[in-house]
């Protein structure tokens, strides 16, 4: 299931980390989201996997816009064939709503 997606100006909402259990249930809602990291590294995380470079190249300039316009970037590692992306909001040291919006828009790229 898709969530919806609504338009939310980020930088004038107050973000806070979210608690284990709310994380928990919200990745249940975003299928090959996972946790990575711990303490304050702790981010949400997908490898996303394409047919070559370019396919790769396309998803990273288009997710580059998405983050840009939210105001909210992640960390990329970006290969020939697949990018691994990782959501974390740093003003709060942990994850906030903020880091699930962005992670959806993600999947939203290639529904």
């Amino acid at each position: 299931m898709t969530p919806t997606l609504k338009k939310r100006d980020w930088s004038q909402l107050q973000r806070r980390a979210l608690t284990p259990t709310e994380i928990v249930k919200r990745l249940a809602d975003l299928p090959g989201w996972k946790l990575s990291g711990d303490g304050a590294e702790v981010a949400i995380e997908k490898t996303f996997r394409f047919a070559d470079y370019h396919e790769t190249i396309a998803f990273v300039n288009a997710l580059a816009f998405v983050a840009h316009a939210l105001d909210h970037h992640p960390d990329l590692s970006v290969h020939y064939q697949h990018c691994v992306v990782r959501f974390r909001t740093h003003a709060v040291q942990g994850i906030s709503e903020t880091d699930f919006e962005c992670a959806a828009r993600a999947d939203a790229l290639l529904a």
